[in-house]
């Protein structure tokens, strides 16, 4: 067996051991940091040897069906009082037909946890542009969205959380504007209680504000020192006085509370690292995004990624948390051919969502009448579906992508930040015009084209 066939052939175990499922409370089936198999059970069934006879019968047949995927059946049973104690640190899965009463636990090498997703903030809302694959213009298409929000008079926080590949602040800052400290550095000194040291310097304000305010927060400082050494650390816990560990995510959103505080912004933009990667994982799932672009370019790279990651989603059960705060996002869109290319994004798009995280919803049966005049009409019949599920042409639906039109003089961060400086804003506008004007609307705001 391999680690793939494990999920769908547990599905078979626990109907053929339904008998054991009747006589628990609980069930985790625990898969380690080496993807073997075991059973996680409540500590009373100790006491009951007709169950634990049951279960030894259950942890044999997983050591036979599983091999090399599972523990010999004298350790394939672990006891524990508390379920949610047992689960600590693991990501879980459900099993199709057995969500009340069975988990799978997953212990991961990573630190991020793509199945578990925080409720939308509650404060300024927070944009996270977001990537499959690098080089789609994601970073590019926030600095120039700062900007414009800058333009009408918006307080902007932004925050490069591409910490290995930094380079955001660079787009929106003056290279003697740019600050001492940075994300890295926060994270760094944190761990030892140090983070007010660094916390004043780690803020700079662009000289492309305009009418509102940019306030930046890099991955790095201006003189970046063992960033390497540094980034190396910033994924642990923090070990609290009284023992507690307090994992990096937290850390991190404590962070931007605390910046939040700090800033009073209006608006918050996130630049985060691409692909399926731990720091993707929490600015997508532990930050409470109020919206998150999807970043795409025409190609099986980047539809196999995201059908991955909607997959997983669907898994975990969580889908249904995080749907509606994604759009994707045409970066790069060509010059040539460009509704094609669209229309050839757009149904790609579809397909994708419509496998993994719309609704299926059945189509209603239909009569047709017709009046003596002979207009003829349709009529649905039988009980209304309701659903998350939208059409493919449907314009406000999440897999119809916002555009951005690639131009030659906004490729590459080096030179954007003198682009924006001295840019004629309806250029601007021609490259990023749809795509900013859809997150205006998402935040109320009135987009101004000028």
């Amino acid at each position: 067996m391999t680690f793939d066939e494990i999920l769908p052939a547990m599905a078979t175990i626990l109907t053929e051991h339904k008998d054991v499922l009747e006589g628990l409370e609980w069930l985790l089936i625990n898969r380690d940091l080496n993807g073997r198999v075991r059973l996680i059970v409540p500590e009373a069934v100790k006491k009951e040897e007709e169950k634990r006879n049951r279960l030894k019968g259950m942890a044999a047949t997983i050591d036979q069906s599983f091999k090399p995927h599972a523990y010999p059946p004298n350790a394939g049973i672990l006891y524990e009082s508390d379920r949610e104690l047992a689960c600590q640190g693991a990501a879980k899965i459900l099993i199709p037909g057995h969500e009340d009463k069975v988990w799978v636990v997953d212990r991961l090498a990573t630190v991020g946890n793509w199945g578990h997703i925080e409720a939308e903030t509650k404060g300024p809302p927070r944009i996270v542009f977001f990537s499959i694959k690098g080089g789609v213009g994601r970073s590019t298409a926030l600095a120039t969205t700062a900007w414009k929000l800058a333009q009408t008079g918006q307080r902007v926080l932004v925050l490069d959380l591409d910490l290995q590949s930094p380079g955001l602040s660079t787009s929106l800052l003056a290279v003697e504007r740019q600050p001492m400290y940075g994300v890295t550095d926060w994270l760094m000194e944190d761990l030892v209680d140090n983070a007010d040291a660094v916390f004043a310097s780690m803020l700079a304000n662009s000289n492309l504000s305009h009418d509102g305010e940019i306030h930046v927060v890099p991955a790095h400082g201006a003189k970046p020192g063992e960033y390497v050494a540094k980034l190396g650390r910033v994924w642990m816990p923090k070990i609290q006085q009284d023992g507690t560990r307090e994992p990096w995510s937290s850390r991190l959103q404590r962070l931007l509370q605390t910046l939040e505080e700090r800033v009073r912004p209006d608006v918050i933009l996130i630049d985060s690292r691409a692909g399926i990667d731990d720091m993707a994982s929490v600015c997508l799932t532990d930050l409470g995004p109020t919206l998150v672009l999807l970043f795409a370019l025409e190609g099986n790279q980047t539809w196999s990624g995201y059908r991955i990651l909607f997959e997983h989603w669907q898994r975990a059960g969580v889908a249904e948390q995080i749907r509606e705060r994604l759009q994707i996002v045409s970066g790069l869109t060509p010059e040539i051919d460009r509704d094609s290319y669209l229309k050839g994004l757009r149904e790609r798009a579809y397909q994708v969502f419509i496998d993994t995280l719309y609704d299926e919803i059945p189509p209603l049966d239909a009569i047709i009448r017709q009046n003596p005049d002979g207009q003829r009409w349709t009529l649905p019949v039988g009980p209304s579906v309701e659903g998350w599920s939208f059409d493919e042409a449907d314009e406000s639906a999440p897999h119809y992508p916002w555009a951005v039109y690639w131009h030659r003089s906004f490729a590459g961060l080096n030179s954007l930040h003198g682009r924006l400086a001295g840019i004629d804003p309806r250029e601007a506008i021609a490259v990023f015009g749809p795509l900013i004007a859809k997150i205006f609307d998402c935040l109320d705001l009135k987009m101004t084209y000028d």
